[in-house]
């Protein structure tokens, strides 16, 4: 028998929906049958909030967008009460929103900080807190987290973001501990992802070609991840197929956590 995700009528909050891996999530839990709502920083009549509701309503399940500024105090509890009030209530919650807060440990200002820790970090506590009485409700309520395999192992000058991520790994491991059995919690890191932005980083090298070439020999399956691959492993924890699994943090790496590296 095939293996079937079926989400048929879940209600699902996807943050950061815009662009990258977010917008991967949402296209492929739509595809499986939820309605979601979802965020970005950009306004409603952006590009990529827009490619995210046709993306959805494609499928024909509903769509919402709402532009907020996650980082805030109050940003992810308006975000969680608009879902929920648009959606009838909340199944699935999928934390996903981050940004590359880069800097060398000495240098990072009281202001990086402040920023990466309240995006990278708080935020996915703020949207879980808020989200918690209507997974509460619903029959199978699951948060997923968005961290990074930075939280395992990181280069220099990637501090403080290493730090927020690794601080996910313990924020998933008590939500699982303290909301279950009525709420599951589960983390995915991601290794090396294959998104837009990964150009503008490629491009900034001399060869651009030879250092993606670089990158890819480095991870043992031979080159990087995809978005889609993250939305499915989203779809699949998800849904009753995943129900085993809460209070971890799957490392999603195309193996390069594995290999020593010598340069």
């Amino acid at each position: 028998m095939p293996l079937e995700i079926n989400l048929a009528g879940k209600r699902a909050l996807v943050t950061g929906v815009s662009s990258g891996i977010g917008a991967a999530i949402a296209r492929t839990l739509a595809q499986a049958g939820c309605d979601i709502v979802g965020c970005g920083s950009r306004p409603a009549d952006d590009a990529g909030a827009r490619t995210f509701v046709e993306a959805v309503k494609s499928h024909g399940r509903k769509a919402h967008y709402f532009s907020v500024n996650l980082a805030t105090e109050a940003g992810p509890a308006k975000f969680v009460e608009f879902a929920a009030q648009k959606l009838g209530g909340l199944d699935i919650v999928i934390s996903n929103a981050g940004r590359n807060i880069f800097k060398g440990a000495k240098d990072c200002t009281e202001a990086d900080w402040a920023e990466c820790m309240n995006l990278d970090l708080a935020s996915h506590w703020r949207i879980a807190r808020a989200a918690r009485p209507h997974l509460e409700k619903s029959s199978h309520g699951v948060v997923i987290i968005i961290g990074s395999n930075h939280a395992w192992g990181t280069i220099p000058g990637c501090f403080p973001y290493n730090v927020a991520k690794a601080g996910l790994l313990g924020l998933v491991q008590s939500l699982a501990i303290e909301w279950g059995p009525r709420i599951r919690s589960v983390g995915i890191a991601p290794g090396f992802i294959d998104t837009a932005g990964n150009d503008t980083w490629f491009n900034s090298f001399p060869d651009p070609a030879a250092e993606r070439a670089r990158t890819e020999k480095l991870h043992p399956v031979g080159r990087l991840g995809s978005v889609g691959e993250i939305g499915a492993l989203c779809a699949f924890l998800a849904s009753e197929h995943g129900g085993f699994i809460s209070g971890t943090t799957l490392l999603v790496d195309g193996g390069r956590s594995a290999l020593m590296q010598d340069s």
